[in-house]
């Protein structure tokens, strides 16, 4: 199920965040998504230019230790959000929204946590489950995923791709600029035909990063511990 669905529709302000909340999990690659609503897509027809390029494109991904960005989101209900990220590969991943969203996204190599500082609320999904797997494994190759698309641009190259063992969890839509190579954007389609958007700005790449960034620590502790007294 979708994360931001679990939130309950208290009153209109509300409604308007938990529909945009739902897509911010699956923007970042961090919702799992109905088992029974996806069936296994076809591979796109691939030429020995595109498969070349797809070479390119891992060994691209698989040179990325660290990585920090600025990003914009948009999602097909029409709600859009703005943050900063923050990614270690393998497996770790950290996505924070500005105010007025009071979301925030883990991957800590195990799980994905979706937490809504608000509500008070987090839940969370094995990462292997979701989309952002795709992105944080390490090393990546696209041998054990399913290429559904493949198509060039100006400068621009666009990769669709579903994981053959778990075609529920979603496809992932990549564009990088060819030169240099970059990603620049990815989309999130989930078995709703419902999509989210991340759009990258202000790259660095290599730096250290604070291991905590991707440890999740329950902001709700103190608040239960005062209910208790």
């Amino acid at each position: 199920m979708h994360f931001g669905m679990a939130v309950r529709k208290i009153d209109e302000r509300i409604t308007r965040r938990t529909t945009l909340t739902a897509g911010l999990g699956a923007v970042a690659g961090l919702a799992i998504l109905p088992a029974h609503a996806q069936s296994l897509p076809q591979p796109a027809p691939l030429t020995s230019q595109d498969r070349a390029d797809l070479q390119r494109i891992a060994a691209y991904l698989n040179r990325i230790t660290t990585m920090y960005a600025k990003f914009e989101q948009y999602s097909s209900n029409g709600g859009t959000a703005s943050g900063q990220m923050w990614m270690e590969r393998p497996g770790r991943m950290r996505f924070e929204y500005n105010p007025p969203s009071p979301i925030l996204l883990i991957a800590d190599r195990f799980y994905v946590y979706y937490v809504d500082k608000q509500l008070a609320e987090m839940q969370k999904v094995g990462l292997q489950s979701t989309p952002a797997w795709l992105l944080l494994r390490d090393p990546i190759t696209f041998d054990d995923l399913i290429v559904s698309g493949f198509a060039r641009g100006p400068n621009l190259l666009r990769v669709t791709l579903v994981q053959q063992a778990h075609p529920e969890a979603g496809s992932l839509t990549m564009i990088f600029g060819q030169e240099p190579m970059s990603l620049r954007q990815w989309t999130i389609l989930d078995a709703q035909r419902r999509s989210t958007t991340v759009t990258l700005a202000d790259q660095r790449f290599g730096m250290a990063l604070d291991p905590k960034l991707f440890v999740y620590q329950d902001p709700f502790a103190a608040g239960r511990r005062d209910n208790n007294n």
